[in-house]
């Protein structure tokens, strides 16, 4: 069966002290989610594992991300994440540091519903 993307929610995060790049994915994606309300579940009498969750943290060092720790924070459906290279590092160079800001792109993916529902036209 087909999917249809039925969500899409960008959220930013960041570590100001810690350096921390699975710190500010983890905001980055917590910011996404405060985004949403997906009350079509219970409406539709869908479950929520049938929705599958990609998640795309952009940092500056993706291989320094947990991803399997980021996706410990999605609270429905089956989630994958992946880490490439993007958001921003800002250098402060009186501090000897940086702050990391990470963005995410949270995905939610249901089995193509079209056949099972109908719209009818207004009477």
């Amino acid at each position: 069966m087909s999917e249809k993307r039925i969500i899409l929610e960008m959220g930013t995060g960041n570590d100001l002290y810690g350096q921390d790049y699975t710190k500010a994915a983890r905001r980055a994606v917590q910011d996404a989610l405060h985004h949403s309300s997906i009350t079509l579940f219970a409406k539709l009498g869908i479950d929520h594992s049938e929705m599958r969750v990609d998640v795309t943290i952009g940092v500056q060092q993706p291989e320094a991300v947990d991803c399997d720790l980021v996706a410990q924070d999605l609270p429905r459906g089956r989630a994958s994440v992946r880490a490439v290279k993007g958001g921003l590092d800002v250098e402060d160079a009186e501090a000897g540091s940086r702050h990391v800001v990470a963005t995410a792109a949270v995905e939610a993916w249901l089995p193509d519903q079209a056949r099972i529902y109908k719209i009818s036209a207004p009477k």
